[in-house]
């Protein structure tokens, strides 16, 4: 696995060598630098329902497009609410929130795809067979709830993906090494996911590797190119934003990943 760290234009983000080499997609996991928001958003905050200023986020958000050469008019996003919906765009969604969704797929080139993060994890997926591709948002609830591969089953449907030649990225997210989670939720992803996504000390503390379950997920629906970036958020709140290690208050950083044409 190869995850390129790219300053270009004033903005730090992040891009998976085998995504990079594709002439015909762009993508980029951004950081929090570079950006025009106040603390405690400082300074890429791209999240509109946190408390930032409103323009600050408009820009912040035209800067990321440009950087990868898209434009605002380009953007399809969704509400995020932590579930397993999957929609499917095209370019008449071009400039939507798609409501109550946390994946999204396509094969329509001239939008980018936009989600929202702050220790939750990002999948890319690319088919070249097919030039389609998703994003999706997991956190703990869409994790549990098999985002990971109902992106992967709305592909398949719409695009006719065949998972055994996907390529999935997963980005930047808080690790097991900071996710400290109650018993009970514990025990939850010890059913589903097993022991392997499970670090337990000593005492009674315990904690989950959200990037691993959401890879299991991933093999599970047969796709065999799985990369796993491998950078907590929590770990490193300089460059990312960590709802966990700043306490809830705290912007958010964009994945996004588009078609050209």
């Amino acid at each position: 696995m190869t995850l390129l760290r790219i300053e270009e234009s004033g903005l730090t983000y992040y891009q998976f060598a085998a995504l990079r080499a594709v002439p015909e997609l762009r993508h980029g996991l951004f950081t929090r630098l570079g950006g025009v928001s106040q603390p405690p958003y400082a300074s890429l905050n791209v999240g509109s329902s946190v408390g930032d200023d409103p323009a600050s986020v408009a820009e912040n958000t035209r800067r990321c497009l440009a950087t990868l050469g898209f434009e605002v008019g380009q953007v399809v996003t969704a509400f995020q609410v932590h579930s397993d919906t999957v929609a499917r765009v095209d370019r008449r969604d071009a400039g939507r929130v798609i409501p109550a969704t946390d994946g999204l797929v396509t094969n329509a080139p001239g939008i980018v795809l936009v989600l929202r993060f702050a220790d939750c994890v990002p999948i890319l997926l690319y088919d070249a067979e097919h030039a389609a591709l998703g994003l999706a948002h997991a956190g703990w609830r869409g994790t549990l709830a098999g985002i990971a591969t109902k992106v992967v089953l709305a592909m398949q449907e719409h695009f006719g993906s065949c998972p055994g030649r996907l390529w999935a990225g997963i980005g930047p997210a808080i690790g097991p090494c900071c996710y400290e989670v109650s018993t009970d939720l514990g025990d939850a992803f010890a059913h589903r996911f097993g022991e392997q996504v499970i670090a337990r000390d000593e005492g009674t503390r315990l904690s989950v590797d959200l990037p691993r379950a959401n890879a299991l997920a991933l093999e599970e629906a047969g796709l065999q190119e799985i990369e796993i970036a491998g950078l907590c958020t929590a770990c490193h709140t300089g460059e990312f934003f960590s709802h966990r290690a700043e306490g809830g208050r705290t912007g958010r950083q964009p994945a996004l990943i588009g078609l050209t044409g």
